[in-house]
């Protein structure tokens, strides 16, 4: 029996230590990532995008290609996990969100709150009246006006927010 737990033992460390480069530091406490910014009802929250489920778009975006986010798009007829969330992909204007928690961290009282978003791409049919749209309300509105047209797809980001509209933030954001 302790040749079979030294055995393993060894293999164990020799894993892990396979698994380690010479520029890998235990001791680092911190990862930094790219900020953005997202309307929130007219207020700007910031969050990281870490995962997306199209190829193309990770990569793009630096962040982790994940298909199997795709998945989390619900059923007809049933709830999802999904929030929707805004991009204009000509970059007129950054994105808006259709929820953010309230305070940032686990005092959030917002229960429709989820890092997950479903994109919906925004496009303005006459790009010269284009202005800042600052809500999912605003944006709505528009649409109803027939101001920009909305393509709803099947890409998944998970792009938590960092620092809510009324300035809280999770714990280490500066």
């Amino acid at each position: 029996m302790k040749t079979s737990i030294t055995a393993t033992a060894i293999l164990a460390a020799a894993l892990l230590g396979g698994c380690a480069s010479p520029s890998f530091d235990a001791g680092r406490t911190e990862t930094v990532l790219p900020l953005s910014r997202a309307w929130v009802d007219g207020r700007t929250v910031e969050y990281v995008t870490t995962d997306i489920s199209d190829a193309a778009m990770a990569k793009a975006a630096g962040a982790n290609y994940a298909p199997r986010l795709a998945g989390a798009v619900g059923i007809t007829g049933r709830s999802s996990v999904l929030e929707r969330v805004y991009k204009f992909p000509g970059g007129e204007q950054i994105s808006i969100f259709q929820s953010a928690p309230l305070p940032a961290g686990s005092a959030n009282a917002v229960a429709a709150y989820s890092p997950l978003w479903r994109m919906v791409l925004v496009r303005w049919k006459a790009p010269a009246n284009g202005r800042v749209l600052k809500s999912e309300e605003q944006l709505l509105a528009a649409e109803e006006r027939g101001e920009v047209a909305l393509e709803q797809t099947q890409i998944v980001v998970n792009c938590p927010v960092t620092r809510a509209v009324d300035g809280s933030a999770l714990r280490g954001v500066r």
